[in-house]
């Protein structure tokens, strides 16, 4: 905001006003009095480590969880949210991470579910359509209206949940990570029209772990640390190193770990991999020691390449050797049992069950070596995890915590914990850090170290270049299915040379 216009919303009463907002589930204190205002034509960055409350407030906001006790007022006038619907007549939209929209449905049914626009009884499907596109028109963007959902790219989907917002005038609009899979491109256009929608007066709660996209569009920032509010600062009064430092609740000198280790010899070697047009004669090397990072834009076929290592998807050509010895991937198992392991790039639809506890989790990889005579040993399985929660500071109330409940850096560290007692040789990282807090990705670098220094061979795929540069030993740059490039010293890298090769 600009000056003028700061000092005319500070004067003027808050657009929203959270004030003692407290909110407990079974075993956890997710808020514990936290405050939070909102003013008109403002951007309010909210930080905080996974497991600081952020979801849980902005669900609060939302209407999807009721306080268990604390105020909310809109215009200084009290509100009480019953339900998301509530929130929504009161001017609230909350976009999730997890989008809130019918696969099977065109944008324009999405964007009025619910609320069909009727005549003499009928919907008019026309009128709709015509909204809709007007809508679109004022993003500044054109999506296709006649196919479903599910064929819209994640950028092209969150623009329908913005204009799901705007259908019915929010002046309220939460954002939980929004950034968390877009490109760079996609990015700089959400910075756009959320500039845009600062200028109608439409005041937004901004949630994300990219500290960079914090300095570029918020005007002041929130932070929350255990369920409490430790910081309020415009955002020209706080540095990255003190908005880490409040997240944390310590000082943390470095964001990547140093690490040194002796590189050795070959371990995972990959000659000729091709499926489709997905991948196309890829090859590469890991050795001993050491982090390789793949890189590349979204749609580079990085994913695509480690779930031919994987045995997740079969492939049209190529050979997969591990200490020299030719592996036959037919499927994910041959993999386990060849000593590879893959933490997912969506954890929650592929790394995990979500509907299981912690611990079943836990050993659904390891069940084997778990049972005996056909059963699991409940002890040695509650004992072997109950290491891993210590070791990696999981925090759970207890091992039969459904792994929905739990944030999306325990979540992840549930994952690695499955895979580290496999004792796995190759270990897979897809965006081993997004969507997690600086303090969580700190003590995911640090295991990556440790992992390293044990003689495991690293394959790390991130789309944050800071974590390439700072984390891996050699780089492959992907474009179109291809390696497009290779920097064989990390430390001499830089993020122009590695856009240079992605886009090439």
């Amino acid at each position: 905001m600009t000056q003028t216009a700061t000092m005319s919303a500070v004067s003027a009463p808050p657009l929203i006003a959270m004030r003692g907002i407290v909110k407990s589930f079974p075993g956890v204190w997710a808020l514990r009095g936290v405050d939070l205002t909102l003013h008109s034509g403002e951007v309010l960055a909210l930080l905080g480590e996974n497991g600081a409350g952020k979801s849980t407030l902005i669900k609060v906001l939302g209407g999807a969880h009721r306080a268990d006790s604390g105020v909310i007022e809109i215009d200084g006038q009290a509100a009480d949210f019953q339900s998301p619907l509530d929130a929504r007549d009161a001017g609230v939209a909350v976009i999730y991470q997890e989008f809130n929209l019918v696969p099977g449905l065109t944008a324009t049914e999405n964007i009025f579910l619910g609320r069909e626009m009727t005549r003499l009884g009928f919907v008019s499907r026309e009128q709709e359509r015509r909204r809709a596109a007007a809508l679109f028109d004022r993003l500044g963007v054109t999506i296709n209206l006649d196919i479903p959902c599910r064929r819209l790219t994640t950028a092209q989907q969150q623009l329908v949940e913005i204009a799901k917002a705007l259908a019915f005038d929010a002046r309220i609009l939460g954002m939980d990570e929004p950034s968390a899979a877009l490109t760079s491109h996609e990015v700089s256009h959400l910075f756009g029209i959320i500039r845009d929608l600062r200028k109608r007066g439409i005041g937004i709660i901004y949630i994300s772990h990219r500290l960079d996209e914090i300095s570029a569009i918020a005007d002041r920032v929130a932070v929350l640390r255990d369920g409490v509010s430790v910081g309020l600062r415009p955002i020209g009064d706080i540095s990255r190193k003190e908005m880490i430092e409040l997240m944390v609740g310590r000082e943390l000198k470095d964001e990547f770990p140093p690490r040194s280790v002796k590189i050795g010899e070959p371990r995972l070697v990959a000659t000729g991999l091709r499926r489709g047009r997905a991948v196309r004669d890829v090859s590469f090397t890991v050795r001993r020691g050491e982090i390789l990072a793949l890189t590349g834009l979204v749609g580079a076929g990085r994913t695509e390449t480690v779930r031919l290592i994987f045995g997740a998807d079969p492939r049209e050509a190529g050979e997969i050797r591990l200490d020299g010895r030719v592996l036959a991937m037919r499927s994910p198992r041959d993999a386990i049992a060849a000593g590879i392991g893959l933490l997912t790039e969506d954890r929650k639809l592929q790394g995990l069950v979500l509907g299981h506890s912690v611990r079943e989790n836990f050993a659904l990889p390891n069940l084997a070596r778990l049972s005996r005579g056909g059963f699991v040993q409940l002890r040695r399985e509650r004992e072997e995890f109950g290491g891993y929660v210590n070791t990696l500071k999981i925090k759970v109330p207890n091992q039969e915590q459904r792994a929905r409940n739990l944030s999306g850096g325990n979540q992840q560290k549930v994952v690695l914990a499955k895979w580290l007692a496999r004792n796995c040789e190759i270990l897979i990282f897809d965006e081993p850090t997004r969507g997690i807090d600086v303090g969580a990705k700190y003590e995911i670098y640090l295991l990556m170290n440790d992992l390293a220094a044990r003689g495991k061979g690293i394959i790390m795929i991130s789309s944050e270049l800071p974590e390439v540069l700072g984390m891996a030993d050699r780089i492959l740059v992907m474009h179109e299915g291809k390696v497009t490039g290779e920097i064989a010293d990390a430390r001499t890298a830089t993020q122009a040379q590695i856009m240079k090769l992605a886009i090439a």
